[in-house]
C-alpha cells in the first residue's frame, strides 16, 4: 500500500519538532539555498554532515523542470560525507520563514526532511535537511552522460533551467572553498569541448 504524502502535515510535524527544541533553527545549505537564501539568516557557519552525500539525483517537475521534461535539482542521498554552510535563523522568524521554505523546497513533498547533526568550527548544531530517499520514485539513481547533457539541453522549470542551477551551486562552492568532484564533472558535461561529449 503506497502511503500518501502530505507538504502540509510534513510542515506541522516539523514545525513542532523546532518548537520541542525551543530555540532558533539550524538549517543545512548543501545547493541554492546557499546562493538564494530569501529569508533572513542571523548566522552563517561552514558545515559537514556525515551520513549523507550531494548528488544532482533528484527529478525536478516544477522548480528546474516540468512533467513533461522533468529537470533535477540537488538532494541529500546516504552514505559519506557533504560540506556546506549551516544556517541560524531567529526563533521569533520562523513562523513566517518556514512555511515560505516548504512553498519554495517543497512544492512536491518530495524531499524527507530531517535534523541532521552538523559539524562547524564552533562546534555541532542539529540542523534541518532536505533529504531523499534512494527508494524514492523521484530518485534518479545513476544517469548516464548523455542523460544529463539531454536535460542540461532542455529541461526549465518556475526557476530556471537545470544547467544554471548546477553551475550556479558549483560556483558559490569553489568561492567557499569546496570542490564537489563529481557535480563539477557532471556540469563540464554541458561544454561541447569536454573531453567526454563525443564519447561512445
Amino acid at each position: 500500500m503506497t502511503t500518501v504524502r502530505c507538504a502540509a502535515t510534513m510542515l506541522q510535524r516539523t514545525f513542532d519538532e523546532w518548537r520541542q527544541q525551543g530555540d532558533d533553527l539550524w538549517l543545512f545549505a548543501y545547493g541554492s539555498l546557499i546562493w538564494k537564501t530569501e529569508f533572513d539568516v542571523a548566522e552563517k557557519r561552514p558545515a559537514r554532515v556525515h551520513g549523507h552525500h550531494r548528488a544532482l539525483q533528484m527529478w525536478s517537475r516544477v522548480n528546474r523542470g516540468t512533467p513533461e521534461r522533468p529537470g533535477l535539482v540537488l538532494a541529500l542521498i546516504s552514505g559519506g560525507s557533504c560540506r556546506g554552510m549551516a544556517l541560524r535563523v531567529k526563533a521569533e522568524q520562523v513562523p513566517d520563514m518556514l512555511p515560505q521554505l516548504w512553498q519554495r523546497e517543497m512544492p512536491n513533498p518530495v524531499y524527507d526532511p530531517k535534523w541532521l547533526p552538523c559539524q562547524t568550527p564552533q562546534g555541532p548544531v542539529k540542523a534541518l535537511s532536505f533529504t531523499l530517499s534512494r527508494h524514492s520514485p523521484n530518485f534518479t539513481g545513476r544517469l548516464n552522460d548523455a542523460r544529463y547533457r539531454e536535460i542540461f539541453a532542455h529541461s526549465r522549470g518556475r526557476y530556471g533551467t537545470t544547467l544554471d542551477y548546477a553551475r550556479l551551486t558549483c560556483d558559490h562552492l569553489r568561492a567557499m572553498g569546496i570542490q564537489d568532484a563529481e557535480l563539477e564533472r557532471v556540469v563540464a558535461l554541458a561544454n561541447p569541448l569536454s573531453p567526454s561529449h563525443h564519447a561512445t
